[in-house]
């Protein structure tokens, strides 16, 4: 795969954003390059990340979000005031050994999200 100005731009914006959508994606990478369209910006990020150069991940409805980073973690996304808190993979450990033996399957959590509700609205809630 050749490094088109393009294709370097999209994985320069990724990095900068941390965790951003496509149309972030888009947004950042247009400032510096006005005519690159959100069609381009699709492409480019299917191809980096087949190529393992960034990753994404579902948080919720909606685009994917996509990061450069190496991605061992989980998120933790709640579906009422849309906070996203990160956790370590292998406190799914267990869910994975079941998984594992039950199913024949193995977790990949460095793609997950899972939705629910924050403590704080939790408590909000109860107040």
């Amino acid at each position: 795969m050749r490094m088109t100005p393009q294709r370097q731009l999209v994985l320069d914006a990724v990095r900068e954003l941390g965790h951003a959508t496509p149309e972030q994606i888009c947004t950042r990478v247009q400032a510096t390059a006005s005519t690159v369209n959100i069609t381009t910006i699709y492409r480019t990020l299917d191809l980096l990340d087949k190529l393992g150069l960034v990753r994404h991940t579902h948080l919720g409805h909606g685009a994917p979000t996509y990061s450069a980073d190496d991605h061992e973690h989980v998120h933790l996304v709640c579906h009422r005031c849309g906070r996203m808190d990160e956790i370590p993979c292998d406190l799914l450990e267990g869910l994975a050994g079941t998984l594992g033996e039950a199913y024949g399957f193995e977790l990949d959590a460095s793609h997950l999200a899972l939705s629910g509700t924050c403590r704080e609205c939790l408590e909000l809630e109860s107040e």
